[in-house]
């Protein structure tokens, strides 16, 4: 039974065609993810979905009454509200009927009207038959599952980061248990273990969802379809993330044959049109005219240049490049215990623990953008740092990536800025729209631009695979395996730093456990 169906659906984006008459459905049940390189519309599709952005033609229809619940990273947070007063509002419908049912209660005591206690009893039933007397043990169940108990429950959701807001955001949704769910990117701030637990919450899931994400574990681990947006299509495979693509790229080798065949058939017919409109055949020419302007043209394939990073390498003499002794970091307190480590010249290190224990307030502890709590650090005279920061924070998001980088780098050619972007996998065409018209994806490219522009002799990467497809992935880790410096990296993602090539892995949550 479907409970979404998309038909000719089309939207085009200044001069990128994201779909052309596309469409498919998501039946009751069904646990979609959405495939494709960054840029094709896969967030675009889910402001589609849920009404924020108004297609240029097509038809989305819902099941009636279907209650859906979107991933809202964007949503405002009330100051002065807890986090456990704020998971708690997903359940605002069922704390509206037991304020009613009190007054009913208390209604009664006065008038002793019969069908008032009946009306209050009917609503007792509704709220013991939703659990509502579980609430807070089912909010601290949720909240412990995505690791949000380790922030404090009374700590102000106003003065929580971006990724610990998207952590509340997403367990706000969990909780409310709607039929359909609509989640953009939602392991982005997880760490290893917190995946597993909403691997396993969505595994058990009785509604249905579509979700985005360039995690391909996680998608491979939760899915039962996967709809993939490509050449202005989405195509719908069953079954798992691995038999998706195999039958993918079956079907691209085929789309590309019939393509370059049309096309050939286009010049063909264009050259007679030409050679014959005016002479003794225009009949025929006006007639293979009309065929060709009523042909249905397919979408030619992507011309996007894949991504092709090496980070400039700044040379240093210093064997150690950082070096801590008994570092506590924090804010008003400290959040692990001591740290004593170091790192040399090009060592790969990987920075590893659950989101929220400290891992960006270490980073940015050593380049001094926060103090430490005590203890001390000390960093090389030569070290030059390259810091990608995870936050997609700009000054002025209405400037476009070639603006941004000519403000951070007035000395740099317009030209070789350019060049630096293409190298990141971005179009001409994107490189002069406004930060906030791009995908995270297309973002977080920008950000490696940075990297690309700044010799350094020591990265310090927090998050830099979040948003990003599988192809520039694959290209910022053979930077960063090919970098000549130090790299301390921090990623939830542990597939991207399988193999060899890492050196230590510094967990900081067994120093917890210690």
């Amino acid at each position: 039974m479907s409970i979404l169906k998309v038909e000719g659906l089309t939207q085009q984006f200044l001069d990128k065609q994201l779909y052309d008459d596309a469409g498919f459905q998501v039946n009751k049940g069904e646990h979609m993810g959405i495939t494709g390189q960054n840029g094709v519309g896969k967030s675009t599709l889910i402001n589609i979905l849920t009404g924020a952005i108004l297609p240029d033609a097509g038809k989305v229809t819902w099941q009636k009454n279907l209650k859906i619940g979107y991933l809202d990273q964007y949503a405002q947070l009330a100051p002065g509200l807890s986090i456990f007063e704020f998971l708690k509002t997903a359940f605002a419908d069922l704390y509206a009927k037991e304020q009613l049912m009190s007054q009913y209660y208390a209604d009664y005591a006065e008038r002793l009207d019969d069908q008032l206690l009946e009306k209050a009893g009917v609503i007792q039933e509704l709220l013991e038959a939703k659990n509502f007397y579980d609430i807070d043990t089912r909010v601290m169940q949720v909240a412990t599952g995505l690791g949000i108990d380790a922030l404090g429950m009374d700590h102000d959701v106003a003065q929580l980061s971006g990724g610990q807001r998207s952590k509340i955001i997403l367990a706000k949704l969990l909780l409310e248990e709607p039929d359909m769910l609509l989640l953009d990117e939602p392991t982005n701030y997880l760490d290893t273990n917190h995946i597993d637990w909403l691997s396993d919450y969505l595994n058990h899931f009785e509604g249905a969802f579509i979700t985005i994400s360039h995690d391909y574990d996680f998608l491979e681990r939760v899915t039962t379809c996967i709809a993939d947006i490509e050449f202005g299509k989405i195509t719908k495979y069953t079954g798992t993330l691995q038999q998706a693509f195999r039958q993918k790229e079956e079907n691209k080798a085929s789309y590309l044959k019939a393509y370059e065949n049309q096309q050939k058939k286009i010049e063909k017919t264009k050259a007679y049109i030409r050679k014959y409109k005016a002479g003794s055949r225009s009949t025929i020419a006006k007639s293979r005219e009309k065929q060709l302007a009523h042909m249905d043209v397919l979408t030619p394939p992507s011309n996007r240049v894949k991504a092709n990073f090496r980070f400039p390498y700044h040379a240093t003499a210093s064997q150690i490049l950082l070096t801590t002794n008994d570092l506590e970091i924090g804010y008003d307190r400290a959040l692990l215990p001591a740290l004593n480590f170091s790192i040399g010249r090009e060592q790969k290190v990987v920075l590893k623990g659950f989101n929220g224990i400290g891992k960006s307030t270490l980073i940015k502890t050593i380049i001094k953008e926060i103090p430490a709590i005590s203890g001390d650090f000390e960093v090389a005279s030569t070290v030059r740092f390259g810091y990608f920061k995870q936050d997609l924070k700009w000054p002025n998001n209405m400037a476009t990536p070639l603006q941004y980088l000519q403000g951070e780098y007035p000395d740099q050619k317009q030209k070789e800025l350019r060049q630096v972007l293409s190298r990141t996998g971005l179009t001409a065409e994107e490189a002069m729209k406004p930060l906030k018209q791009l995908s995270g994806g297309e973002q977080s490219k920008v950000k490696i631009a940075e990297l690309l522009l700044t010799s350094s002799n020591f990265l310090l990467l927090d998050e830099p695979t979040n948003h990003l497809d599988d192809d520039t992935k694959s290209a910022l880790r053979k930077a960063i395996q090919e970098f000549e410096g130090g790299v301390l990296l921090v990623t939830h993602e542990e597939d991207f730093y399988q193999g060899d090539w890492i050196d230590k892995i510094l967990d900081v949550e067994s120093l917890i456990k210690q």
